[in-house]
């Protein structure tokens, strides 16, 4: 049995769904009565849940005067001062011209804010106070339709001092920006969600960036505790076939920490820097539930490259393959073999459908610093 670690979001909202036990695993042996996370039911996605940024027009309205919800913007950004500390609790605003829009949002304690559901194509006059700093404003941001924005180098500064912006123009900052906002996406909060991109506009990730989000997932402690939690529930069902007991329990804990370590080092980081692929996945969120659901689905065959362009995903059928292979040297020989090698294959396939539909369609909403409201 191989469970992924990139499965447990949605994995956990299926749980939270059902209300019952036990929880749809990735192939326990058919005699267990489990069923494997490729048999997973997939809960139709009803068109109208766009995200928060949604809103319905009246019947009565043409189609070409109904604005797309999915043209609105988002903007993001982390205040600090001058020498790089944190500054939680500022206040930002956004002031579009003749009252046409305003937001105020408060920095989080890690100096971080988000606004979303941003007009297109207006000037928004951006405004950040703090108590004990000079008031910091931005030119004029004229945000494009669909456009995530990161504000680069907000440095407030004492009364008296000069303010300056920074605008950056590499693409190895603005990715690391990417990566360090990335870190913060948690499903309820405290389940990680890293490997999802919401900004149609992101930049690629260098070798060292996807080498560290490899890391960062690995040693995530939610990641560990899973292994630990699905570790006894194979162990209700006595599959795989290690023996039963402490021993037996901790070779099942061990076994599903490996799966998802190896494919996430060989599929999400080695790979994609040999191979110059993006190894997250985009999310889409426009267009029809059909084309979103084809986009979701076809994820694990097609990926962006670092060139910005779609490419088939050797990186993630390499990773899930080579994960595959190295767990025919640790799982009990009963259970060797190449038809084991083909059942994992599949299953990690599978799971990674049922995944992204749920990233598609579901886990925005509930992922923290993701498109919603701070």
């Amino acid at each position: 049995m191989r469970f992924r670690w990139s499965a447990i979001p949605a994995a956990l909202l299926f749980v939270a769904w059902l209300c019952v036990p036990p929880l749809h695993l990735a192939a326990l042996d058919a005699e267990s009565g489990l069923t494997g996370a490729a048999g997973v039911e997939i809960p139709e996605a009803p068109e109208a849940q766009a995200g928060p940024a949604q809103t319905a027009a009246p019947q009565n309205a043409g189609a070409a005067a109904q604005p797309a919800a999915s043209q609105a913007a988002d903007v993001s950004g982390t205040v600090t001062d001058v020498n790089g500390d944190l500054v939680p609790g500022a206040t930002v605003v956004f002031d579009a011209p003749l009252g046409a829009d305003r937001r105020t949002v408060e920095a989080n304690d890690n100096g971080f804010f988000q606004v979303t559901d941003l007009k297109p194509a207006i000037p928004y006059r951006v405004t950040i106070r703090a108590k004990g700093f000079a008031e910091w404003t931005a030119p004029p941001l004229v945000l494009q339709p669909g456009q995530f924005f990161i504000f680069k180098d907000i440095q407030l500064k004492l009364p008296g001092a000069e303010t300056s912006i920074t605008v950056y123009s590499s693409t190895e900052q603005i990715a690391v920006e990417e990566v360090r906002l990335a870190e913060q996406q948690r499903l309820f909060g405290f389940i990680p969600n890293f490997y999802v991109v919401y900004d149609h506009n992101a930049v690629p990730l260098t070798a060292k960036l996807k080498f560290k989000l490899a890391l960062r997932v690995s040693i995530d402690p939610v990641n560990f505790a899973s292994a630990v939690f699905f570790a006894g529930m194979e162990q209700a069902a006595n599959v795989p076939d290690f023996q039963q007991g402490l021993k037996g329990y901790g070779q099942r804990v061990g076994a599903i920490y490996t799966d998802g370590l190896t494919d996430l080092v060989i599929g999400g980081a080695i790979l994609p820097s040999l191979l110059h692929q993006d190894p997250r996945y985009f999310y889409q969120g426009t267009g029809s539930a059909s084309s979103r659901l084809w986009h979701a689905v076809s994820y694990p065959f097609v990926s962006k490259g670092d060139n910005g362009k779609w490419q088939p995903n050797y990186s993630t059928i390499g990773g899930d393959l080579a994960s595959s292979a190295i767990s025919n040297t640790y799982y009990p020989a009963s259970q060797r073999g190449s038809a084991l090698f083909a059942e994992n294959f599949l299953i990690d396939t599978g799971e990674r459908m049922v995944s992204t539909i749920f990233q598609e369609f579901v886990l925005r909403k509930f992922t923290r610093n993701a498109g919603q409201s701070q």
